[in-house]
This record gives structure tokens, C-alpha cells and sequence, in this order.
């Protein structure tokens, strides 16, 4: 944002008075210049971060699609910075507004606190986060399919009835249930785990592996947006030159204008008493 600040100021008293070319190249090459850069950054942040998460043994598409996510933050930043500052004269201003729409964005994206338990207008910050289609491709993406192991805490033990397997005794529960046991043939504790999959996990935060791809072009829509609201942004604030201030300017003139009319209305004798009253 600061770079962009001292292109724009170059620009606005140099290249645009001399006509050497318009608005819209200007913006259009400010954003487009900073892809490459963080297309780069995007594949290096992958290589460090991707492999020693999941390592080695996943797929070829489920590594590509994870490095396409990483890279699609990067340029969702990159364009999401450029609709902060296009219409803001200063960077340290744009850099908290910024900041304060990133947290809510990352406060609200379903992991701190899953959709189900989040009320009303909360529900409509969930739906219009992007980072909760940026990290649900991510999740669904690496560990979606995974298959699920309890560690010793974590497994409900009990006793079958005597004579028993934990298998034989709970068959038809097992028929029905997300969970396994760890040893069916046992005879003296059970121990059950109640999730044999990540995507059961996953799910508690509407979080799904078919839905991946659809995240992935949500994305895209978010990035796109932002290219389009920052080339409005900069056409109406810096050059149309509209503020609220002008705004508010001209709807004071009017009110003025109309109350003085209303003002130089003759008004009957007898009724002079009452229409101030009611003024």
C-alpha cells in the first residue's frame, strides 16, 4: 500500500495532467504487477508449509490443489490491499481498516466457532468471509478421507457381558455408528472410538471434501471483485472527486433553498398562531 500511494501521487501530478495515460491503465498495471510476486510467494510458502503438515503421501491433484489455494491467498491479499487504498489518501489509515476487516473475516470463517452455534447476523459474516472458502478447500483438501486413529486417552472403555466378544456385543450398535472398536475379539474391556474418519470431524464445521472445487472458483469470484470494486473505488474518489462532504454540502443548499421557500409562503392572518405552532 505504501508503494501504491507514492505510484499514485507520481501519477496524479505528472502522467495524468500530461494525458500520458489514462485512470484505468494505471490502476489496471498496479494491480496486475504485484500477481507475479505473489504467485512466487504462494509456491514458496507451499514448499515450506505443505510437506512437513502432510508430507509426502498424498496425491498428486490433492498437492496442487492445496498449492492453487496458497496462491489464491496471496492474490486475494494483494487485489483486497489495492481496494483499501485506491480511494484512501494515506497507507496508515488503509492498513488499520485493513487489519480490522481481516480479523473479522478471520474471526468469523467457522473454525473458532462452528456455523451451527453462530446466531443471526453472524451467520450472514460467515457466508461473506472468503477465508471460510479459503480454509475449507485447504482442510477438505488435505484431510479429507483421512482415516482417523484414538490415541489411548481418547477411546470409551467398558466391559462386555460375560462370555462375549466387544464385537458380538456391539454388532448392531456398529451397523449404524461412525465409530470402531480397537480390539473386536476382546472379552474383558472394549474401546471404542466414536470417529473413524476426518470428514465426520469435518463436518461438525460444514466442512466437506466434494464441496472443494466449488471453493476453489468462490475464490476467484472474491479475487475478481476485488479488482473491480478497486478500479470503481479510485474512479469515484480520485477522479470524480466525490465525498461525503460535498454530499452533505449540496443536501444542506437544498434544505436551505427549501425552507426558505416554504418560508416566503404568505400565510392567512388567522392562521398565523397555529402554523407556527406547527413548525
Amino acid at each position: 500500500m505504501p508503494r501504491f500511494v507514492t505510484q499514485r501521487s507520481l501519477y496524479e501530478v505528472r502522467e495524468r495532467p500530461s494525458k500520458a495515460y489514462s485512470w484505468k491503465a494505471f490502476m489496471i498495471a498496479n494491480i496486475v504487477v504485484e500477481l507475479p510476486y505473489q504467485i512466487m510467494l504462494g509456491i514458496v510458502v507451499w514448499a515450506c508449509w505443505y510437506y512437513p503438515v502432510f508430507g509426502y503421501h498424498q496425491s498428486g491433484a490433492r498437492q496442487g490443489l492445496i498449492l492453487l489455494f496458497l496462491i489464491h491467498f496471496f492474490l486475494f491479499a494483494s487485489t483486497f490491499a489495492h481496494v483499501v487504498i485506491a480511494a484512501l489518501p494515506h497507507a496508515e489509515t488503509a492498513g488499520n481498516i485493513a487489519t480490522l476487516m481481516f480479523s473479522m473475516a478471520l474471526t468469523f470463517n467457522g473454525v473458532f466457532q462452528p456455523p451451527a452455534a453462530l446466531p443471526g447476523f453472524w451467520i450472514f459474516m460467515y457466508r461473506v468471509s472468503p477465508l471460510t472458502y479459503l480454509i475449507s478447500g485447504i482442510v477438505s483438501t488435505g484431510l479429507g478421507g483421512s482415516k482417523v486413529t484414538c490415541g489411548a486417552t481418547e477411546f470409551s472403555t467398558f466391559p462386555p457381558p460375560a462370555g462375549q466378544t466387544c464385537g458380538a456385543y456391539l454388532s448392531t450398535f456398529l451397523s449404524t455408528a461412525a465409530g470402531y472398536l480397537e480390539d473386536p475379539t476382546s472379552t474383558t474391556m472394549c474401546q471404542y472410538c466414536p470417529i473413524s474418519s476426518a470428514d465426520q470431524f469435518l463436518a461438525g464445521d460444514a466442512i466437506f471434501y466434494g464441496q472443494r472445487w466449488r471453493n476453489f472458483g468462490i475464490v476467484w469470484a472474491y479475487i475478481i471483485f476485488n479488482i473491480a470494486v478497486a478500479v470503481v473505488l479510485y474512479y469515484v474518489f480520485r477522479v470524480k472527486h466525490w465525498s461525503p462532504k460535498l454530499n452533505l454540502t449540496g443536501l444542506s443548499a437544498l434544505r436551505t433553498k427549501v425552507f426558505k421557500r416554504r418560508g416566503q409562503e404568505k400565510v392567512p392572518e388567522g392562521k398565523k398562531d397555529e402554523n407556527s405552532a406547527v413548525l
